[in-house]
C-alpha cells in the first residue's frame, strides 16, 4: 500500500467524497473535450496497441488499468474489455483484480466480516466491475484480494483461492499466472498502483525478513457462487510495512532482466511484464543480494 493510501485512510469520509468527486468531474471536463476534439479510440484502435505492445492471441494476460489514462474511448469501458478479449482471443485468458477494498486491508477487514463472490463488488476500477459483472466469468473466494477470469483455464485459475490464509500462495490466480506463462499489464498504473504480483515473493520464502502481515489474523465468512458459506481466518497486511514499499524501483530491475517492456496504450503509458521472468527475477535477486520492494537496492541476508 502506498503512502497516499495510507493518508486516504486516515481521511474523513466527506473530505475523500469531496475531493473524488473534484478529481473526477476534471477527468469527465478532459476526455469530453478530447471526444469534441475527435480524439477517440475504439476497440480496433485498441486491438492494434495491445498487438504492437505484444499481446498475442493464447495468452493468459492478467490486467491492471486505469481507464481514464486511455483517453476518451468509444463505448468505455466495455469496449476496453472487448478489445482486451478480442486480442488474446478463444484460446487465452483474460484476468483482472475485483478487490472489495478500496484503502488498507486492515481497515476493510475490521469493518467487513463477509464476502459475497457475487455481489460485493470491484472497488478497482470502472472496468473490473464491468469485468466481474460479464456473463461467464469466474470470481476467485479470496475476501481481500478476488481475481474474475474470463476464458478455457477460468476455473483453474480462479479455483485455489478458498480457505487460503493469505491471497498470493501457490494456489492463487496471481501465481497460476505464473504457472501458466503469462503475462501482466500495467495500463495507465504502474508497480506502486497494482503490484499485487510482488507479494508472491513473500509467500514463497520461508521467514521473509520483514513483517508483511499483521501480527493478528481475522475471521471471515465467503459467500460462494451457490449461496453456500465458508469460514476461515485469513491475514492482512501491515499498514507499517505497507508504507515502505518501493515498487517501481523494481521496474529497472525487470527491465535489465529482460521480463518488463514499455508500451503506449491509447494515450496511456503502460508496463508488459512477462509473469513467469517477473516472479523468477524477483526470486534471484532475493536470493542473490536480497532485494525486495522494502529493499530494492538489497541487503545482507
Amino acid at each position: 500500500m502506498a503512502l497516499r493510501d495510507i493518508i486516504r485512510g486516515l481521511t474523513p469520509g466527506f473530505l475523500l467524497q469531496a475531493y473524488r468527486q473534484k478529481k473526477k468531474n476534471a477527468v469527465n471536463r478532459r476526455l469530453e473535450a478530447q471526444h469534441k476534439q475527435g480524439d477517440v479510440f475504439t476497440c480496433e484502435s485498441l486491438i492494434t496497441d495491445f498487438k504492437r505492445a505484444g499481446i498475442n492471441p493464447g495468452d493468459t494476460l492478467l490486467v491492471h488499468s486505469s481507464l481514464s489514462k486511455i483517453g476518451y474511448i468509444e463505448g468505455g469501458a466495455a469496449t476496453l474489455v472487448q478489445a482486451l478479449l478480442a486480442t488474446v482471443g478463444e484460446k487465452g485468458n483474460l484476468l483482472m483484480p475485483s478487490s472489495p477494498n478500496p484503502s488498507l486491508q486492515l481497515d476493510y477487514i475490521q469493518k467487513n466480516k463477509v464476502f459475497d463472490v457475487k455481489n460485493s463488488p470491484s472497488r478497482m476500477g470502472a472496468v473490473t466491475e464491468y469485468f466481474r459483472k460479464l456473463p461467464c466469468v469466474k470470481r476467485s473466494l479470496s475476501p481481500t484480494e478476488p481475481v474474475c477470469a474470463f476464458g478455457p483455464d477460468a476455473d483453474y485459475l480462479t479455483g485455489g483461492h478458498l480457505m487460503e490464509e493469505s491471497p498470493y500462495t501457490a494456489k492463487s490466480p496471481f501465481y497460476r499466472v505464473v504457472e501458466m506463462q503469462g503475462k501482466i499489464l500495467y495500463l495507465g498504473v504502474t508497480l506502486i498502483n497494482a503490484g499485487t504480483s510482488l507479494h508472491l515473493l513473500e509467500d514463497a520464502i520461508e521467514d521473509f525478513p520483514f513483517p508483511v502481515y499483521y501480527s493478528e489474523t481475522f475471521p471471515v465468512e465467503v459467500v460462494d457462487e451457490n449461496g453456500e458459506k465458508h469460514r476461515w481466518n485469513i491475514k492482512v497486511h501491515n499498514p507499517e510495512m505497507s508504507q515502505r514499499r518501493k515498487c517501481d524501483d523494481l521496474i529497472p530491475l525487470f527491465e535489465e532482466a529482460g521480463c518488463l517492456s514499455h508500451c503506449k496504450i491509447g494515450k496511456a503509458d503502460a508496463l508488459l511484464l512477462d509473469a513467469r521472468g517477473m516472479y523468477d527475477t524477483m526470486l534471484r535477486l532475493y536470493q542473490e543480494r536480497g532485494v525486495t520492494m522494502y529493499t530494492p537496492g538489497g541487503r545482507k541476508i
